[in-house]
């Protein structure tokens, strides 16, 4: 099971990530975490330790990938058995991020990253709005060879239900 997640901020990648690793024992990983270094604050791993992060990831037997990223990692399309693209209303994406930002400034919830105004601005008004404008056709562009392994859901507790039909399918 080789399952490649993706999605704007707060469509729900993480989630459905974590519940499918758990669900079906595939180690997950996010994206996020081969481009920047968590040893510090906005410390980036270099080009060449990003792809070879992601390229130790693919030669896996199984694993989840979940990301926003499209502009590098196109390897991970091809190598999925399944695309998953996550297209939630912009209304509940939004709200996600601004509830992931309440609650790990509260500390009921832990972060990757150190969670400020800015960065919700950002996350809210460039990148979420940025998705909608340009990166949502990009990735649809981008995986069109593989449509017959690309599903685009707006709601992620659907996928579940997917990948259950097709191991049932598999297993046939």
């Amino acid at each position: 099971m080789r399952i490649r997640i993706i999605g704007a901020c707060g469509s729900g990648k993480s989630y459905i990530a974590r519940e499918l690793s758990e669900k079906f024992g595939v180690d997950y990983y996010e994206t996020d975490n081969l481009v920047w270094d968590r040893s510090g604050e906005n410390l980036r791993y270099s080009v060449e330790a990003r792809d070879a992060q992601l390229e130790e990831i693919l030669d896996k037997p199984s694993w989840i990938l979940e990301g926003a990223h499209y502009k590098w990692g196109q390897e991970s399309f091809k190598r999925a058995d399944l695309i998953v693209i996550l297209n939630p209303n912009k209304v509940i994406r939004d709200l996600r991020v601004i509830t992931r930002f309440i609650k790990t400034r509260l500390g009921f919830e832990q972060a990757n990253y150190k969670q400020s105004f800015k960065n919700l601005y950002v996350m809210i008004f460039e990148w979420n709005r940025g998705y909608d404008q340009e990166a949502i056709h990009r990735i649809i562009e981008l995986t069109n060879n593989f449509s017959d392994r690309r599903v685009i859901l707006k709601d992620n507790k659907e996928l579940e239900t997917i990948i259950e039909e097709r191991i049932i399918r598999m297993n046939e």
